[in-house]
């Protein structure tokens, strides 16, 4: 037996059906049928080789809009050993539990037995995160941080929640540079003067945790006055969305005071996606923008689980999607930096569950 490699299947199979091209490149890729093949396909083809065996961009025409560029083929799914639990969209990618959800637009408050195995979650999320942040280094690329990220996650016996979600092909979100957010680890090797964005989330204990933050690459990237400007802007508008969250907080308020600080130091704010609330669900509610003058609904109350997560822009906040239907960057090719914590609403306050450790690698720098 084995697994279709259909990500929109994921079956275990006896099927004697293999991908010629994969045989070819000693990969081992079985489908249940015509169906799953044709179906796949799309997604399938990203870890083919060029005949050449070079790395190269699978988009050849599409207008990029900055200096970064898709570097196929991708490696092969990474596998998950049975005994690790996994969330409903693991199979196929459709994650019914918050389809459904979503037709409610209920705002969960967790237990106390929920929040305790909630916290521990967290605290490893941030831990895994910590040991792939400790390579980065030019030259390295996108992918190996995947690869180091999916051992890490199997070592904790988690489940790395971007894997298959929606059908995305790998175990966390790499954004370089103008890359807003859901970059697709790939041959893309780092440079010095980089920026990039870690975004990882685990399923473990029956929950998820959500953790991001934007890294210096090199030198060169410390040392430019924007890019420090941008990425310590983005990191001290999250700490003050954060000072604000306590019972009785109106969601729609952090967006508020996060562009207003943003505008301050020149920055733009992202307006497509948003912090979300977590727990069981990858995502479900409550939706917190990062813009002024928005209309998110509800109240924080005791017990609530949600991110906030800001994107702000050196140029214009307007995205354009890669082909890959999952890389957003900027219209404009500037730089982008995020920062993400998953924060619990206590009795008088909040408790951040991803804080950094005394050791967590990166940081703030301070301003050229």
């Amino acid at each position: 037996m084995t697994t279709c490699a259909s990500p929109q299947c994921g079956k275990e199979t006896e099927s004697a059906l293999k991908c010629p091209v994969c045989l070819k490149g000693g990969i081992q890729s079985a489908f249940c049928n015509q169906l799953c093949f044709r179906a796949g396909w799309p997604m399938h083809k990203a870890v083919h080789a060029a005949e050449d065996g070079k790395v190269f961009d699978p988009f050849p025409n599409f207008n990029y809009t900055g200096k970064l560029r898709a570097a196929y083929p991708l490696s092969p799914k990474r596998a998950v050993p049975q005994h690790i639990k996994r969330p409903d969209y693991a199979q196929n990618g459709r994650p019914v539990s918050e389809i459904r959800n979503d037709r409610l637009g209920k705002i969960t408050t967790l237990s106390e037995a929920e929040i305790k195995k909630i916290r521990k979650v967290g605290l490893i999320l941030r831990k895994i995160l910590d040991k792939v942040a400790l390579h980065i280094a030019p030259g390295v690329t996108t992918d190996e941080l995947d690869a180091v990220l999916h051992k890490e996650c199997m070592a904790h016996n988690a489940y790395p929640s971007p894997l298959n979600y929606y059908n995305f092909p790998k175990s966390v979100c790499t954004s370089v540079n103008e890359v807003i957010c859901h970059g697709v680890p790939d041959n893309t090797p780092l440079q010095d003067g980089d920026i990039l964005n870690l975004d990882v989330t685990i399923y473990l204990l029956g929950f998820h945790s959500d953790l991001n933050e934007t890294y210096y690459v090199g030198e060169k990237a410390r040392a430019n006055p924007d890019t420090v400007r941008l990425v310590e802007t983005t990191r001290e508008a999250l700490d003050l969305a954060i000072s604000m969250v306590k019972p009785g907080l109106v969601f729609r308020e952090l967006g508020n005071a996060i562009e207003a600080y943003a505008t301050k130091n020149e920055c733009s704010v992202v307006r497509s996606y948003c912090g979300h609330g977590i727990n069981s669900l990858f995502h479900c509610q409550p939706n917190i923008p990062h813009y002024a003058k928005n209309k998110a609904v509800g109240v924080a109350k005791p017990g609530m689980v949600f991110t906030i997560e800001p994107m702000l822009c050196l140029g214009t906040h307007k995205d354009v999607t890669w082909p890959d239907n999952w890389t957003l960057a900027t219209q404009d090719g500037q730089y982008l930096a995020q920062f993400e914590h998953m924060l619990l609403v206590t009795e008088t306050g909040c408790e951040v569950l991803t804080a950094r450790l005394p050791d967590s690698p990166g940081g703030a720098v301070p301003r050229i």
